[in-house]
């Protein structure tokens, strides 16, 4: 899809949440890969944490960003799996105003092009919350590469046509 450059690019404000019982900083590759990818692309790292899979962890720290002014997307990694500690997609859900099903759609196509039929394991997810896009994404750096290269970098850039979700920002809390 085109880029529209006659657009200035606009810089996003996005918040990095790990989901694992396991990884620190030092071994969190997935966490770190989006790091790069936005901050590549241009956008801001608003801020980065690890929480446990556990949902009130979880829901509380998207409540203190999703209320923070200066976050504009918050990208989570890991816990979208079927085990049984895996509640990420149910702790966005918990807090979403609206859901973005397309994005686990798309997302679980493009994996089908690497990983084959083991996508459906996927259960990626995104939503809107008061004005705050969140998206859960699974936690190999597979997964959140072919993401932020086959979804992400594209809707969060203001130049890209036909649309984007970053024109719609000024828009989310419309009533």
């Amino acid at each position: 899809m085109p880029i529209d450059a006659s657009i200035a690019f606009r810089p996003v404000r996005i918040a990095v949440l790990t989901v694992s019982d396991t990884r620190g900083l030092a071994e969190d590759r997935s966490g770190g890969r989006l790091v790069e990818r936005l901050t590549s692309a241009g956008h801001e790292l608003a801020d980065r944490a690890i929480v446990r899979d556990d949902s009130d962890q979880i829901i509380g720290k998207l409540h203190a960003w999703i209320d923070d002014p200066e976050i504009d997307v918050v990208l989570t990694t890991g816990g979208t799996g079927v085990t049984g500690r895996d509640i990420t997609p149910e702790a966005l859900a918990r807090v979403w105003d609206k859901e973005i099903p397309g994005f686990g759609e798309l997302f679980r196509w493009l994996s089908y092009q690497s990983i084959g039929t083991s996508t459906i394991q996927s259960r990626a997810t995104a939503g809107v919350a008061r004005g705050t896009y969140l998206f859960a994404l699974p936690g190999s750096t597979g997964a959140v590469t072919d993401a932020w290269d086959g979804i992400l970098a594209t809707q969060l850039d203001i130049r890209h046509k036909p649309c984007n979700f970053v024109e719609l920002m000024p828009r989310l809390m419309e009533r």
